[in-house]
């Protein structure tokens, strides 16, 4: 146990023993100075704490202090019922304090047991119950308030947790003031009738058993006076540590202490303390006060407002001076070089007049479509969106935006924030026109119709969508399409680590052991080229380690992997209730490909004829849009050794063909033939 720990435990256990055991008259009047001093320093910390957390011991505290005082006040009532008297320290308060006048110390002793118990007692218990009711009810907002900024990876894990705990300490702390501030007003309660014990039970004992030759008036003195100095002894330091209640309870959080707040705002604005002095100066005038008294403070106020003026404006000075200096300094240092170098992941640049697109001031919400975005992608592709920078670009046109990845143009729109994009179901109406455009994020012929033409073009069966929510597809699909490059080391190393606080003894057996961090994020990024989703993390590290022993290729672990999620990868292109269209390679294509595959000790790769390729081009374009013209989104399925060298013969002509392989299918899905390739 240390040395601390047996401080207090000893401290309490002489409290109880001040209970049962009396005090010599010495030791009473040096535990009355500790009271006091501990009650003033408890203030103190009240009024230097910026938030109430950081006094967080103070309930406790509090009843450790009220016991402390109702122990001493039992061994000076034992005092002055059996001896008469109770030491320096309470004669000195019945004498010298209230001038020896005992009717004058019981209506001071009054007043201050007044101020306490209905004025800051009172108060600090209204304000702690209420405090602890308006925590315990925000308290579910301020959670997901907290699981919101995870999600959109505006903070980390760690620091959700310690939020999520300040939180909890916040709730457990007012609900503990909240009880806590009642000790208070037991005491007050307790100082009064102890007070009227003391005088009752001294003037009867004083009587009959401790006379020494004292009169009626005499004893009623001597006892008054010493038990309204014991009251006054036990109220002032209760009186302090009911003003520390108060400011705990009321103490709102701050970057300053309470003394530098008072004088920060009560001295905020310096013009008003001219009225004031104007005011106080008037006072002296016009009533009988006079000017003699009213004027020296009055000038005081002035120039005191002067002087917190004069010194602001130099402070302003100071201020910018020092910004530009430190502005000048950074650009002539060779660090200022080294931020010019980096480069946000994502960028969406927009004309002046798009503006109002992400100005929350004018309506747009852009930005809550961004955060919804990266909400959508990480539970469809598992992974976390980096924030996505977003700002005007006075270089592109004004209806323009353009999107960035890593610094490069990836693609560009233009919108009409007046107008509506109208995408017509095949069969055009002569009675909805508009400006014909495309819709950016597919390429399908669109018109910009105006707010009048709205209604007739759904009528007319018309897909009708608003500017924000056109940008905020075009951006979807963007990002889903370039996910594969915003998955580098250090994001794969988050999600392994978010991984390992579930399934641990999966992480420590794949990396470092089996596979290093780059190994683990080729394989990701793979999958996401091809739009699957990492989100099961699990079964991908989980196939991963079974195939270690079998191969390091980074593309033969994605094809395993892929074979695992067969489930998932089929469900993206299942259509409940249809069976699933294809197109399959003949027997002679997928002969050509087999036989001009190359293995190097890089990998292996496919090594074809151009003329051959052209053909398969030309064929698999006939079968594409015949799938197309009936309604179905195309896919190619072809034998497990040859998807990925299909995938990589066709990615740089047609990059959104869906190619599967035969592994990859649920086997309860029901195939139909949509075509085949041939050469």
């Amino acid at each position: 146990m240390k040395r601390s720990d047996l401080a207090v435990i000893l401290g309490i256990l002489g409290i109880v023993v001040m209970l049962v055991i009396p005090l010599p008259t010495w030791l009473l009047d040096f535990l009355l100075i500790l009271n006091l001093s501990v009650s003033l320093t408890i203030l103190l910390i009240a009024m230097n704490t910026k938030e109430p957390l950081q006094f967080s011991i103070f309930p406790a505290l509090l009843l450790i202090t009220t016991l402390f005082r109702l122990g001493l006040n039992v061994s000076s009532t034992r005092l002055i019922l059996s001896e008469g008297e109770a030491g320096n320290v309470i004669h000195t308060f019945g004498s010298f304090v209230i001038g020896g006048n005992a009717v004058v110390g019981f209506i001071v002793f009054l007043i201050l047991v007044i101020i306490q118990f209905i004025v800051i007692t009172k108060g600090a218990e209204r304000v702690a119950e209420v405090a602890a009711r308006f925590t315990l009810d925000a308290m579910p907002g301020k959670q997901i308030s907290i699981d919101a900024d995870l999600n959109s990876g505006l903070i980390t894990e760690k620091e959700a947790r310690e939020r999520r705990q300040t939180i909890e300490r916040e709730a457990d702390f007012y609900g503990a003031m909240d009880g806590a501030s009642k000790f208070v007003k037991g005491d007050a309660i307790a100082s009064i009738i102890i007070v009227i014990i003391n005088i009752i039970g001294g003037f009867i004992i004083g009587m009959t058993m401790n006379n020494n030759g004292l009169d009626v008036a005499q004893v009623m003195q001597q006892y008054t006076l010493l038990s309204v100095g014991d009251g006054l002894v036990s109220q002032i330091p209760a009186l302090l540590i009911s003003t520390a209640t108060g400011l705990v309870v009321t103490r709102a959080a701050s970057d300053s202490n309470l003394s530098q707040d008072v004088v920060k705002q009560l001295l905020a604005y310096p013009r008003m303390l001219y009225i004031v002095a104007g005011m106080i100066g008037l006072l002296g005038f016009f009533t009988p006060i006079g000017p003699l008294t009213t004027l020296p403070i009055a000038l005081l106020v002035a120039v005191g407002g002067y002087r917190i003026q004069q010194t602001r404006v130099v402070e302003e000075i100071k201020m910018m001076e020092q910004v530009a200096e430190e502005e000048q300094a950074e650009v002539r240092s060779p660090e200022s070089v080294v931020t010019l170098t980096h480069i946000d992941p994502i960028e969406f640049e927009f004309g002046y007049a798009l503006i109002p697109l992400a100005d929350t001031n004018q309506g747009g919400d852009l930005l809550d479509r961004v955060i919804m975005i990266r909400r959508q992608l990480a539970l469809e592709l598992g992974i976390v969106v980096p924030v996505i920078r977003i700002r005007d670009n006075i270089q592109l046109r004004p209806t323009e935006y353009v999107i960035k990845i890593k610094g490069n143009e990836v693609a560009k729109g233009e919108l009409l924030l007046d107008h509506y994009l109208a995408m017509s179901p095949g069969i055009d109406d002569p009675n909805v026109f508009g400006i014909p455009t495309k819709e950016p994020a597919f390429g399908l012929p669109a018109l910009w119709i105006t707010e009048d033409m709205r209604e007739t073009a759904e009528m007319s069966g018309y897909t009708v969508v608003d500017p924000p929510s056109v940008v905020a597809t075009h951006l979807t699909e963007i990002l889903k399409r370039h996910a594969h490059e915003l998955l580098g080391r250090q994001e794969t190393k988050q999600l392994i680590d978010s991984l390992k606080n579930n399934y641990p003894a999966l992480v420590d057996e794949v990396t470092p052991n089996l596979f290093t961090i780059g190994d683990i994020q080729k394989v990701l990024v793979n999958l996401l080229r091809e739009k699957v989703s990492v989100r099961d993390m699990v079964t991908i590290l989980e196939t991963m380690a079974d195939m270690a022993s079998y191969t390091k290729d980074h593309d033969l672990l994605t094809e395993y992997v892929r074979t695992s999620l067969a489930r998932q990868i089929t469900n993206q292109f299942r259509t409940p209730g249809q069976p699933l269209t294809v197109i399959t390679l003949s027997p002679g294509v997928e002969k050509v490909i087999l036989e001009n595959i190359q293995h190097s000790e890089q990998g292996s790769y496919l090594v074809l004829d151009p003329s051959v390729s052209q053909r398969i081009y030309q064929s698999l374009n006939e079968q594409i849009q015949y799938v197309t013209a009936t309604g179905n989104t195309p896919i190619v399925l072809t034998a497990p050794n040859i998807r990925m060298h299909m995938r990589r013969l066709v990615e740089r002509v047609l990059p959104d063909l869906t190619i599967l392989s035969y592994n990859e299918l649920d086997p309860s899905i029901e195939v139909k033939s949509g075509g085949t390739v041939t050469i």
